[in-house]
C-alpha cells in the first residue's frame, strides 16, 4: 500500500519507480543504521542550533548594531520568526519524514508540473545554507580561541590567518569525527546537550556572583540603544537581528537524519520545535546575565578579546577564571562543528541521490566500510575549506558567513511553506495515511504561523544581503551576495545543462515514505532495527 496513494497520485512528478531503484534506496538506508534516539536526537538539534553560546559569541555582531535593545528584543522577534517556520516545517514533516527535507517537501507540495524546477531551487539553497552553516563552528571557534590569546598575551596582534588556520582545523576535526566515530555520534550529541546546559548554568551563576552587588542597571539591560554602523538606527536594528537568526537557525537538521531513527515522523517535527524553544529560552536568560555583568560596554565592544571573553572577564575580574569559563562555549563549538557536519553531510548525499549535484552518483555513495556518505563528507569539508579564505581578504568574513548561512536557510525554509499557504492545508491530509497526523496547527493557526514565518524569512533575507556598517570598502564589504551569485550560476548552468533532463524531484518518494512509516512497526525487515542505546 502507497503511504499517500492519492496526494502522491496527484503531485508525484515521477512516474511509479523501477524495482532498481526502490532497491538502491532501500539498500542505502540500510546502510546508515537507526541510531539515533529522541534523546540523541533533541541534542544534535541542540547541538547545532547551540543557540546561547552562537549568541554569545557573536556578540561582537549585534553590540555595534542596536545594542542591548536589538539583542534582546531582537531575540523575541527572532523566536517568533524561528519558531514559526520550525512549526510549520514540522507539521510538513510528519506526513512527509524524509530525508531530504525542505526540497522533498518543495516537490511533494509544488504544481507537478513545476515540482522539477521549484525542488531544484529549494534544494540548491539548502545545500549551500547548509555548508555555510559547518563553516560558522569553525568561524566562532577561531574567534573564540584567537580571543583567549588575546586577553592573556595582551601584546598579541591578531592576524587573519590564524583565525583561519583555527577554521581549517575545525573543519578536519569535524570531519575526522562523522567518518570514524560515526558509531559514537549519539552518544556525543547527548553529551553536548548536557555540556551546554552546564555551561550555560555555570557561567551566569559565576558571573553573577562575582559581579555582585555592582550590575549594570535595567535601563542599560532592556533600554539602552547603541549604533555605530553608520546606518539610521531602524536598519542598525534590523541588521542586529543577524544574532537572534542565527542563534535559532538549522533546526531542519532532524529530517535529514530520519533514515537513522525510529519514529521518524513523530521524533523529527517534535525535536525541531523543541530545539528552537529551548534554544530562545535559555539565550534569552543567558544574554540577560551577560549584560547584567557589563561594566565598561565601549570595551567589551573594541576589546580584542571578542565581546564574551571580555564581559566574562569585566565580571571576574581573573584572566584565569575567564578562560576557564569560555572553555564551556569552545567546547560547545566542537559539539556544534561535528553534529552541522552530519547535518549537511546528509543533506548533500539526499540531493545527489536524486541528482540534484554534479557527479551525483559519487556523492550519493554510502561508504560501506564506515557506513555515512564519505563522498558528501569529503564534499562538504572541502567547501568549507574553501569558504574559510574569506577570512584573508575580509574583515566582515564572520558576518559573510554568518549572513551566507541564515539567508540560505531561510529561502529554503519559506519555499515549502509558501507553497502549503497558497495550495491549502489539504495537502497535510491525503486519504491514504496509516494513522489520523497527530502534529497539527489547526486550520487558523497553520496559516497563521506559515505568514508569520514567511514575513521573518523575507525581512531577514532582504536586509542580511547588507554591508554591516557604512561607508562601505572592499574589506568590509558583505560578501554573501558574491556568494549567491556564485551559487546561482553554477545551479542555473547545472539546470540547462543537466539537471532540467535528469532531476526530477525526489527519486521514488513512494519508497522513502513507506520506509519512514514502516520504521516505527515491528518486525517489518530493515525498519526492526533497534534503537542504538548508546
Amino acid at each position: 500500500m502507497k503511504p499517500h496513494g492519492k496526494e502522491i497520485a496527484t503531485n508525484s512528478v515521477v512516474p511509479a519507480p523501477s524495482p532498481s531503484v526502490s532497491g538502491d534506496i532501500r539498500d542505502e538506508q540500510r546502510g546508515m543504521e537507526r541510531q539515533f534516539s529522541f534523546f540523541s536526537i533533541i541534542g544534535l538539534a541542540f547541538a547545532i542550533l547551540n543557540s546561547w553560546t552562537a549568541m554569545a559569541a557573536s556578540l561582537n555582531i549585534v553590540l555595534p548594531s542596536g545594542g542591548p535593545v536589538a539583542m534582546l528584543w531582537g531575540l523575541v522577534v527572532s523566536a517568533i520568526g524561528a519558531l514559526c517556520l520550525s512549526a510549520s516545517l514540522a507539521e510538513i514533516c510528519h506526513i512527509y519524514p524524509t530525508s531530504g527535507g525542505p526540497y522533498h517537501w518543495s516537490a511533494m507540495l509544488a504544481p507537478p508540473g513545476w515540482a522539477p524546477l521549484i525542488s531544484w531551487i529549494c534544494g540548491w539553497f539548502a545545500v549551500t545554507g547548509w555548508w555555510a552553516l559547518v563553516a560558522t563552528a569553525g568561524s566562532l571557534a577561531g574567534s573564540l580561541i584567537t580571543g583567549i590569546i588575546a586577553l592573556m598575551h595582551p601584546n598579541y596582534e591578531l592576524e587573519r590567518w590564524h583565525v583561519f588556520l583555527i577554521f581549517e582545523a575545525w573543519m578536519i576535526g569535524a570531519f575526522l569525527v562523522n567518518t570514524f566515530g560515526v558509531r559514537l555520534l549519539p552518544a556525543i550529541n547527548r553529551a553536548a546537550l548536557t555540556w551546554s546546559i552546564i555551561g550555560v548554568t555555570v557561567i551566569s551563576i559565576t558571573c553573577l556572583a562575582c559581579s555582585s552587588p555592582n550590575y549594570e542597571s535595567s535601563q542599560f539591560v532592556f533600554r539602552s540603544y547603541i549604533n555605530e554602523t553608520g546606518w539610521n538606527n531602524g536598519v542598525a536594528w534590523i541588521l542586529g537581528l543577524l544574532q537572534s537568526a542565527f542563534g535559532l537557525t538549522g533546526f531542519d537538521a532532524v529530517s535529514h537524519i530520519v533514515e537513522e531513527m525510529p519514529s521518524p515522523h513523530i521524533h523529527a517535527p517534535r525535536a525541531m520545535v523543541l530545539a528552537v524553544l529551548i534554544g530562545a529560552t535559555s539565550s534569552f536568560a543567558f544574554l540577560i546575565v551577560l549584560l547584567f555583568c557589563v561594566k565598561d560596554v565601549n570595551a567589551v565592544i573594541a576589546s580584542p578579546a571578542g565581546a564574551l571573553l571580555e564581559i566574562i572577564y569585566q565580571a571576574t575580574n581573573n584572566r584565569a577564571g575567564a578562560v576557564c569559563l569560555l572553555m564551556f562555549p569552545v567546547v560547545s563549538m566542537a559539539f556544534a562543528g561535528q553534529g552541522i557536519m552530519t547535518g549537511a553531510s546528509r543533506m548533500t548525499h539526499a540531493f545527489a541521490r536524486d541528482n540534484g549535484l554534479p557527479f551525483s552518483r559519487t556523492f550519493a555513495h554510502i561508504n560501506s566500510r564506515f557506513r555515512v556518505p564519505l563522498a558528501s563528507l569529503i564534499l562538504t569539508t572541502m567547501l568549507c575549506v574553501i569558504f574559510g579564505c574569506i577570512y584573508l581578504g575580509s574583515s566582515s568574513a564572520l558576518n559573510a558567513i554568518l549572513s551566507s548561512s541564515v539567508v540560505a536557510l531561510n529561502v529554503s525554509y519559506s519555499i515549502p511553506v509558501a507553497l502549503l499557504l497558497i495550495r491549502g492545508r489539504h495537502l497535510l491530509n491525503p486519504p491514504d495515511l496509516p494513522e489520523p497526523p497527530t502534529f497539527s496547527l489547526g486550520r487558523v493557526g497553520g496559516p497563521l504561523a506559515n505568514i508569520i514565518g514567511l514575513m521573518f524569512a523575507v525581512l531577514t533575507t532582504v536586509f542580511f544581503l547588507f554591508p554591516p556598517e557604512l561607508p562601505v570598502t572592499p574589506s568590509n564589504m558583505n560578501y554573501t551576495i558574491v556568494v549567491f551569485g556564485i551559487i546561482a550560476i553554477v545551479s542555473a548552468i547545472t539546470w540547462l545543462t543537466s539537471g532540467r533532463r535528469h532531476f526530477k524531484g525526489p527519486l521514488d518518494m513512494d519508497e522513502l515514505l513507506r520506509m519512514a512509516y514502516d520504521a516505527r512497526r515491528p518486525g517489518t525487515g530493515a525498519e526492526s532495527q533497534q534503537e542504538k542505546p548508546l
